[in-house]
């Protein structure tokens, strides 16, 4: 179903694409094979989206495609607040993957005891934007896809179909700018907009209501002004 898909919307593809809930966050392993080149894919997302169980195809594992393909030589993760970067549930995630440096997740550690900054990557409200320049400069000049879906966003920033993350706009709008001050962003795509769920099936259904979390939600006109306030303001930024 995935290749029959992309087969038929392959040719209609821009360099940034713009699409829905982060429940179709595996997409973005298919808008890479577009690459002509090599690129370093940065992902700014609530999850790593590195979980190595089955299915194959799905917005938790979709990290894993991605890194199956020439054309990607790492893929960097920003802004986990979830509990997938930790134990017991990092024993799910691609460590081998992190182990050899072609992964990095950088899980915000604020809020878990001090040892807890000693996780590669960890990241800490105080210090994460020079973490991050480090990271901008080491890149090099180099060629670099963003993915960002909405749930790193705080929920005053956006409004998705899980649990919201740290960012601010603000954050996310100087992250862009000094990825493109020193690189070249050569594509990307944006995601994570709520969408009321619809199911073909009742597994489907049942699936989904055991992982998605239990949320409260704004009326429809609100959830689109908070999320088109959050577009209007990252877009130029990723596809100028």
């Amino acid at each position: 179903m995935v290749e029959k898909f992309y087969r038929e919307v392959e040719r209609q593809l821009a360099p940034f694409v713009l699409y829905g809930s982060g429940d179709f966050h595996h997409l973005s392993a298919l808008w890479l094979r577009r690459l002509e080149q090599e690129a370093i894919v940065v992902s700014f997302d609530n999850h790593p989206d590195w979980d190595i169980r089955p299915p194959r195809w799905c917005c938790g594992s979709w990290v894993n495609r991605a890194l199956e393909l020439p054309c990607v030589k790492k893929v960097s993760v920003w802004g986990c607040g979830n509990f997938e970067c930790w134990w017991p549930r990092q024993i799910f995630g691609n460590r081998r993957a992190e182990r050899e440096g072609r992964l990095e997740v950088h899980p915000w550690a604020d809020e878990r005891p001090a040892s807890a900054r000693e996780r590669r990557g960890a990241i800490v409200r105080l210090d994460w934007q020079r973490r991050f320049l480090a990271f901008v400069k080491n890149l090099s000049g180099a060629a670099v896809y963003v993915t960002i879906d909405l749930d790193c966003l705080r929920s005053e920033d956006a409004v998705t179909n899980w649990e919201s993350g740290r960012f601010t706009l603000d954050d996310l709008e100087w992250a862009l700018s000094e990825l493109r001050h020193v690189n070249r962003i050569i594509a990307g795509d944006i995601c994570g907009a709520f969408s009321a769920p619809v199911y073909a099936r009742w597994k489907q259904r049942f699936a989904s209501e055991i992982d998605h979390p239990k949320l409260s939600r704004l009326e429809s006109t609100e959830i689109q002004r908070i999320n088109t306030v959050a577009l209007k303001r990252l877009w130029p930024l990723l596809a100028e």
